[in-house]
């Protein structure tokens, strides 16, 4: 029997890349669930926005003036400069185990871009608060206040979006905050805003089991059973455990979501990430609780593949992505005023 391929084969260039993200990780988290934010930071660049037109973009950095100001919550916003309709919003969410990052970090900056760009879409990157120094539910009411400020704005902002065609999107951690701020917008009356669809890239999900595909990728990067623990209890509440309702969904203590106004959804997995068996249970949940959702597998896709324009698959992603929107945005012809 051909033995089962435990690591994919990568580039050069994003096997340096992960295997630094993965060090400057390692060293900055601390056994007593605390972070070293000055020394990761130093791995951390954060370009300055695009405040003049750089190939049919701008960007700026916009502060969320309605909530609390100790929160210094804030976000990048991208902006197709050559369209000549409204645009869907894509309200995004970082990755980073909900410990890591921020929407100025490079990866992310050049992400939104490309999704800016390539869709075309308008886009927001939340900078939500980060674990442990702020624990669940913030990072969840972080990306709530930002759909209310959206909804609210009578700036100029978002006069290229079509409030009426919002997807939440994600990618890691990011994927889980999107599923929950969906749930929480559900509820609520929104002026203009409709949240129509959910990207679920990769996203943060586990339970107090051993998956398959935990147990059999642990030698693949970035995602691993040790770094996963320790961000699930810089994350959650002291004292609760990974069958906490926010981190296995549909697990047993899960809020039934049966009778909830939840967007379509489509959940994407990579064959070389831990977490696939997680996410696929997801798929799987959304279904049975009647949802629309769209399972897109990668087979030969690491943790964070969609970031590496360099690799086949980032692009097919890129594709797969506009159609989803492009699928569900029958409004979004609507002319700029």
């Amino acid at each position: 029997m051909a033995e089962v391929q435990s690591s994919p084969d990568l580039p050069w260039t994003v096997r340096l890349f992960v295997s630094a993200a993965s060090f400057a990780a390692d060293a900055s988290r601390r056994s007593n669930l605390t972070i070293n934010r000055r020394l990761f930071n130093l791995f951390d660049y954060k370009p300055s926005p695009l405040t003049k037109p750089h190939k049919n973009l701008k960007s700026s950095d916009v502060v969320v003036v309605a909530a609390d100001p100790s929160r210094n919550l804030w976000f990048r916003l991208y902006t197709p400069t050559a369209a000549t309709t409204k645009l869907p919003i894509i309200v995004f969410f970082h990755g980073g185990g909900f410990v890591f990052m921020s929407a100025a970090s490079k990866p992310y900056d050049d992400f939104c871009q490309r999704l800016a760009r390539e869709l075309p879409a308008v886009v927001v990157s939340v900078n939500y608060r980060l674990a442990p120094e702020h624990r669940y539910p913030c990072q969840y009411d972080d990306g709530f206040d930002v759909l209310k400020f959206i909804d609210d704005s009578q700036s100029t902002l978002f006069e290229g979006a079509n409030l009426g065609q919002c997807f939440l999107a994600g990618d890691s951690a990011g994927g889980n905050i999107a599923h929950h701020v969906a749930i929480r917008a559900s509820g609520h009356e929104f002026r203009d805003l409709k949240v129509v669809g959910i990207l679920a890239i990769q996203p943060f999900f586990g339970g107090e089991e051993r998956t398959e595909s935990e147990k059999r990728l642990q030698s693949v990067p970035l995602v691993n059973v040790e770094r996963t623990d320790w961000m699930w209890k810089a994350f959650l509440p002291e004292g609760s455990d990974r069958d906490h309702p926010v981190v296995n969904v549909f697990g047993p203590n899960a809020v039934d979501i049966s009778g909830v106004d939840f967007p379509a959804t489509i959940v994407v997995v990579g064959g070389f990430d831990p977490l696939q068996d997680w996410q696929k249970r997801y798929y799987e949940g959304l279904k049975k609780s009647g949802k629309q959702a769209e399972l897109v597998v990668f087979p030969n896709a690491i943790h964070t593949f969609y970031a590496y324009p360099e690799l086949d698959d980032s692009s097919v992603f890129i594709n797969k992505v506009r159609d989803f929107v492009q699928s569900l945005s029958v409004n979004a012809t609507e002319t700029i005023q």
